[in-house]
Order: C-alpha cells, then structure tokens, then sequence
C-alpha cells in the first residue's frame, strides 16, 4: 500500500478521485440569465426533513454567487452521454448554455432534458469549508426517469452506470 502526502494538493485530488459519484449540473435562471455549474461533490439525503441535499462549491467559482441569489435552483442529475454538456457547465465560458438545451421552472429552477433525477431546490444555508463552501439546498419538487442511466465520474474519467432494473 502507498501512503499519499496530503499536503500536495494533487496527491490529494488523485486520491479522492478513486470515490466515484454522480455529476450534477445545478443551474437557475438569474436576471433573465441562464447560469450553471457542474459538480461532482454533490450529496443527496443531507436529511429527510426537511429534504435537503449538499454541494461543495469551490470560493474562486464566479458562478455561485450568481447562481445563490436565485429563487430556485435546478439540480440536475447528468446522464450517460451527457460528457460534453458537463464540461461546458465546468467551463469558465460565459455563454455555458449554448448548444445546451433545457426547461425552468416558473421559480427560474433550469432542469437539463436527458438525465436521471431533477430537482427543484432554494438555498437553506451555506457553511465555509476550506477552499469549498458547502451549500445545503431544499428540495420543493422532485423528478425521477428511471430510463435513464447516471453518468459517473471516477479517476478523472466519466464512466457509466449500468443499471440492471428488476420487472
């Protein structure tokens, strides 16, 4: 077994990349202005009551703070085949939704066509966490497609979920 030295920050970074999660794009229209983010420190089940879910978000994003001023934030979970749309949200392009399709809610939540869970979420609180804060969203609605199959990212690489669905 190798031991990593967690003050190098990549060591670190290569070290957590063996942990896969889902992507999240957590996306709201903001003065009329479609603005998005794509997350991989996304956690749902934060608590049942309320519903809530986290995401870590780094402080140099110049998203964020855009996107907690909104009334509603959509949280969508990306889907296979969704790579390119995750990047593009990951992007420091300004103009991120060219070429991405999407839906908002009358609450300006957007929800992204082609994943496997929506979420229409409002900020419930914000906790500084290192070079992250960790924002808690509440969920006022929810939108499960089974059909579709989450994308996943582990070692630095996009990867899918085979889902085996029981009839």
């Amino acid at each position: 077994m190798s031991v990593i030295n967690v003050s190098e920050s990549l060591d670190v970074r290569k070290a957590f990349s063996n942990f896969p999660s889902g992507v999240a794009a957590i996306c709201a229209i903001v003065d009329g202005v479609p603005k998005g983010l794509a997350a991989s420190s996304f956690t749902v089940g934060v608590s049942l009551e309320p519903p809530l879910v986290s995401v870590a978000v780094q402080n140099s994003s110049t998203t964020w703070p855009s996107l907690r001023k909104a009334e509603r934030i959509g949280v969508s979970i990306l889907g296979t085949g969704q790579e390119l749309t995750c990047r593009q949200l990951a992007s420091k392009n300004p103009d991120k939704f060219d070429d991405i399709s999407y839906t908002s809610t009358d609450g300006g939540a957007i929800l992204i066509p082609g994943c496997s869970l929506w979420l229409d979420c409002s900020l419930f609180a914000e906790y500084p966490a290192g070079d992250h804060v960790v924002a808690l969203l509440e969920v006022h609605g929810a939108d499960v497609h089974l059909q579709e199959s989450p994308i996943i990212f582990h070692d630095s690489k996009f990867k899918s979920l085979d889902l085996a669905r029981s009839r």
